[in-house]
């Protein structure tokens, strides 16, 4: 690290964002010019209220303003705001802290990382501010609409050992979902089916070829309508649990997007999609010790 290099702090839970300006021609007329150019989905009046806001800075921790000259093969930092956001009116709590892990239980409805219109109220922006910590980053991903169990890198010398326990399926999750009980299908079985992106962009289809997703299911117990089953995934693609509870004729309770999209308002809370991280478990690979963590949240009938 040399003597002029800049470390930009964090402000408010979120850190700042670096973005390199390569040479390029027509040179930019200034830096505001590029960022709009460069960041078409980012309004151009918002650019204009970080630079109003001294949000963004050079690699020496000077101000920029709009008018500040774009410099070719050089760094400038920027923090990302929202004028407005929707308050998330459910709180995490912490399951266990060591020296590597954070443990969350999430509650329903808040989504992990800063993404389109959530920073501040998101789970990793709101334990960065609990905790101070700078370096936390979500080890695997739960969606916005699930709840329960996530793991946290607390440093950055040790994230991708756990990453790499993810990435191997060395970590045994189980999930609970609420969803209609069908007398016609026979428990436990092994759901494995070949996943990729659907339309919209953001859901997942079934289709023909090599299966790439694979997910063991039981029933719990059920009431003769609903049913209570419990999941366990060997894979780990996008929605995987989901698309596979509806391709058994059982989508999730709840499921805004399975088997049909339903856009709902984003103040929305009446209506939590009844899917769950209960347990987690692995073999911690720095402790060497077998780590073993469940939700306080339950699904109910």
């Amino acid at each position: 690290m040399t003597q002029t290099e800049f470390i930009p702090p964090m402000l408010n839970g979120v850190s700042a964002s670096k973005v390199f300006l390569p040479q390029i021609l027509p040179t930019p007329e200034n830096l505001y010019q590029y960022l709009c150019q460069q960041f078409p989905h980012i309004a151009a009046n918002e650019w204009q209220q970080r630079f109003n806001r001294h949000l963004i800075y050079n690699a020496q921790g000077n101000i920029l303003s709009c008018n500040s000259p774009y410099i070719e093969n050089s760094h400038v930092f920027y923090y990302r705001f929202l004028a407005h956001e929707i308050h998330v009116p459910f709180e995490h709590e912490i399951l266990f802290e060591n020296e590597h892990l954070l443990v969350i239980d999430k509650p329903h409805f808040l989504t992990i990382s800063p993404t389109g219109q959530y920073v501040q109220e998101t789970l990793l922006v709101r334990l960065k501010k609990q905790t101070g910590n700078e370096f936390l980053t979500p080890i695997h991903r739960l969606d916005r609409e699930t709840a329960g169990v996530v793991l946290f890198s607390k440093q950055v010398s040790t994230r991708a050992i756990y990453q790499q326990m993810f990435a191997q399926r060395e970590v045994q999750k189980t999930y609970h979902a609420i969803a209609p009980f069908h007398a016609g299908l026979t428990f436990p079985c092994c759901t494995r089916l070949r996943m990729q992106k659907g339309e919209p962009f953001y859901t997942m289809q079934v289709v023909d070829g090599t299966v790439n997703s694979e997910t063991a299911i039981d029933l719990l117990e059920h009431n003769t309508v609903w049913g209570k089953y419990q999941l366990q995934p060997i894979t780990g693609k996008q929605h995987q649990l989901r698309v596979h509870l509806n391709s058994l004729g059982i989508a999730i309770k709840n499921d805004p997007f399975y088997p049909v999209v339903q856009h709902k308002r984003e103040d929305d809370f009446s209506a939590p999609l009844q899917l769950l991280a209960k347990h987690i478990r692995f073999n911690d690979p720095m402790t060497l010790q077998e780590m073993a963590f469940s939700s306080h949240f339950e699904l109910t009938l």
